[in-house]
């Protein structure tokens, strides 16, 4: 059997906004934009990366209550990049924000920060 994740719904007030951070900040590549009626179904994929978000309008006020507290507070997405510093400075030239400093973990180089809807992220450059 094989099996793997394709795509994260992500819950947004508005498409372009989002559109700007993820694409035009840290240059995820747009898969796909097409009408659906009063929505949109919009991916956005990191470049090289088999998984990739559905950007979702929030819809209604219990989705917009939602909108960067869909995981209760936790870091909700793991950013693994090959130049840490080079991401860092994307996402916060594209409205995000660091909660800490770069720390060196066994694993790698790691910082959590917040995209410009409140979702939390790991930003992970691996040791390896």
């Amino acid at each position: 059997m094989k099996q793997k994740i394709g795509l994260v719904a992500l819950v947004v007030a508005d498409y372009e906004p989002a559109l700007q951070f993820f694409v035009g900040g840290l240059g995820f590549d747009l898969i796909e934009d097409s009408p659906q009626g009063e929505k949109r179904w919009v991916v956005v994929r990191p470049k090289g990366s088999e998984t990739g978000l559905v950007i979702a309008q929030a819809v209604g006020s219990e989705q917009q209550a939602a909108i960067g507290q869909q995981t209760g507070g936790r870091v909700s997405f793991f950013l693994q990049t090959d130049d840490f510093d080079r991401d860092a400075g994307r996402i916060v030239a594209a409205g995000g924000s660091f909660e800490e400093k770069p720390r060196d973990e066994a694993y790698g180089r790691v910082a959590v920060f917040r995209d410009p809807f409140g979702n939390r992220w790991d930003l992970i450059e691996s040791a390896t």
